[in-house]
C-alpha cells in the first residue's frame, strides 16, 4: 500500500521521498515488497533436485587459492567455460565470491556448490575431470604457467534450520 499525506498548511515537508511535496512511501509496502522478492529469489533452492528429496542434497564450499597475478585468469575461466561444464555435468552453482580485503582478494575465488548426494558429487567431479572439453580448457589457460596453489573443498550439511538446504 502507498500513503499519501497532504500537509498542513505552512508545515514544513519532511518524510520519504518529500521532496515532490505530498507523496510518501509507507516503509510497510518497501518491506513487503522486499519480502516477496526475496522469496522468489530463494524459492529456486527450496525444491527437490532431479526427483530426490532435498535431504539428500549436498552442499561443497570449494576455496581456491591462486600463484599471484593468476586471479584474473581463473574468473575468466570460470566465466568462459567452468559453470557450464559444472551444469554439464550435474554440479550446481550457488554462487561465487572473492574476498573484500588484501591478501586474500588478490588470489582467492570462494564458491558453493550443490550435489544431488554426496555419492554423485564423487561421480560428477570424476566426469568433470574426465571431459575432453575442460581437459582441453585447462591445458590452454596453464600455457602462462600454473593457477592455482591450493584448493580447499568442504562438504556441507544444512542443518534443520537452515533456510537453504
Amino acid at each position: 500500500m502507498i500513503a499519501r499525506s497532504v500537509p498542513e498548511p505552512g508545515a514544513r515537508q519532511s518524510g520519504f521521498l518529500s521532496a515532490s511535496g505530498d507523496r510518501t512511501v509507507s516503509v510497510a509496502a518497501v518491506a513487503v515488497l522486499s519480502f516477496v522478492a526475496g522469496l522468489l529469489a530463494a524459492a529456486q533452492f527450496v525444491r527437490l533436485h532431479n526427483g530426490q528429496a532435498a535431504a539428500d542434497r549436498v552442499f561443497e564450499l570449494r576455496v581456491y587459492h591462486t600463484l599471484p597475478g593468476r586471479i584474473p585468469t581463473l574468473h575468466s575461466n570460470f566465466r568462459d567455460h567452468n559453470i557450464a561444464l559444472l551444469k554439464k555435468h550435474g554440479i550446481e552453482s550457488i554462487g561465487y565470491w572473492t574476498p573484500q580485503d588484501p591478501p586474500d582478494s588478490d588470489n582467492t575465488l570462494i564458491f558453493l556448490l550443490a550435489h544431488d548426494s554426496r555419492e554423485a558429487a564423487v561421480r560428477n567431479w570424476k566426469e568433470f575431470r574426465d571431459d575432453p572439453e575442460w581437459q582441453e580448457m585447462a591445458r590452454a589457460s596453464k600455457a602462462g604457467g600454473e593457477i592455482i596453489e591450493k584448493v580447499e573443498s568442504t562438504f556441507l550439511a544444512p542443518t534443520d534450520y537452515s533456510p537453504l538446504k
